[in-house]
């Protein structure tokens, strides 16, 4: 699990790092670009991150018995589809950012993707001295370009009910630390069977529940270090929050169980660019900007999920696969008394 976490935490790495090569130039362009850019740039990564962060919530639509208790530690490997790679970019929509082959729109690349061959633009700054200057800038590439497909997260869980029907669950990954870059993760849910409700809800075949879940994700990747620009406490901030609604059906056997749900995300992500930078044109212009900019993506989506628990004595194991913007696959493993 811990291997898990780090790996994740070394792709937020990258992630960042690559948005931040060259923020010179691009807060020269002007805030407004730069923050524009940034937008469609990180918007697929906040999307994957809120989807990985969503998985394994539940294993079951069955609820254990009263007082009844189960610790489990759940990976997920989210997987990263092809039109979540790039972007439209249009330079209509920027101020002082055009192509240098003067073309008026590209397909570029997301923090997900890989510019394949380097995509150049010209940006164009009011100098106080020479006036109007322009300067070449390469656009960031992606994590693609480490070969890298997947968005993998992992937490630990745990359960509790108070009552016949009802699981309280909390899930939760302490802030673990690598490098520059830190990753903490809590969440909070209820499920409720229902079918534990009805008279005859012994005889029946199935089992039917709802959960109802919230998870929070940190990140946060220091490069004051790295030198991109001069300035102080440099650093990008993601926060996301969502909520996930699900209708779970199952199977109630002995020992092995499958089951599937519908559900819905909401949620928002934030990332902030902060700290000091003394942006430069590398001659005689310099302006410092404090805390350029924040970027928030809107995340909501129906998702569907496949899976199976297999149950012996007090050990359990469970694998399922979700449908979604960025499908998923899930395992976990139980401990219940």
């Amino acid at each position: 699990m811990r291997q898990l976490i780090l790996v994740s935490i070394t792709l937020l790495s990258i992630t960042f790092a690559k948005a931040q090569e060259n923020v010179n130039d691009l807060l020269a362009a002007g805030i407004a670009d730069a923050q524009r850019f940034t937008q469609d740039y990180m918007a697929p990564a906040s999307e994957g991150l809120a989807y990985g962060i969503n998985n394994g919530w539940f294993n079951n639509a069955k609820a254990p018995k009263r007082f009844g208790f189960e610790l489990s530690v759940i990976g997920n490997i989210g997987f990263i589809k092809d039109e979540k790679t790039a972007f439209q970019m249009n330079v209509a929509d920027y101020e002082n950012i055009r192509f240098e082959d003067g073309s008026s729109s590209k397909m570029v690349a997301t923090v997900l993707g890989h510019n394949d061959p380097e995509v150049r633009v010209i940006i164009t700054y009011d100098d106080p001295i020479f006036g109007n200057q322009e300067t070449e800038l390469i656009l960031p590439t992606g994590i693609g370009s480490e070969n890298v497909n997947i968005l993998p997260t992992g937490f630990l869980q745990a359960s509790f009910s108070p009552f016949n029907g009802t699981q309280i669950k909390g899930r939760f990954f302490p802030e673990v630390e690598t490098e520059d870059a830190k990753v903490s993760l809590y969440g909070i849910g209820l499920q409720q069977e229902f079918t534990s409700w009805l008279p005859a809800e012994k005889v029946l075949p199935v089992a039917v529940s709802g959960l109802v879940a919230y998870t929070h994700l940190n990140a946060n990747y220091d490069f004051t270090d790295a030198e991109y620009v001069d300035g102080d406490n440099q650093q990008v901030e993601t926060n996301v929050n969502t909520l996930l609604f699900e209708l779970i059906v199952g199977t109630k056997l002995k020992i092995i169980n499958f089951y599937g749900g519908l559900g819905y995300i909401t949620g928002k992500s934030t990332t902030d660019l902060l700290g000091s930078y003394r942006v430069t044109d590398g001659f005689l212009f310099s302006e410092e900007i404090n805390d350029p900019f924040s970027v928030e993506h809107d995340i909501s989506g129906i998702r569907g999920t496949l899976g199976a628990h297999l149950k012996l004595g007090f050990f359990g194991l469970n694998a399922d696969y979700t449908f979604a913007e960025f499908d998923s696959a899930t395992i976990g493993i139980n401990f219940s008394i």
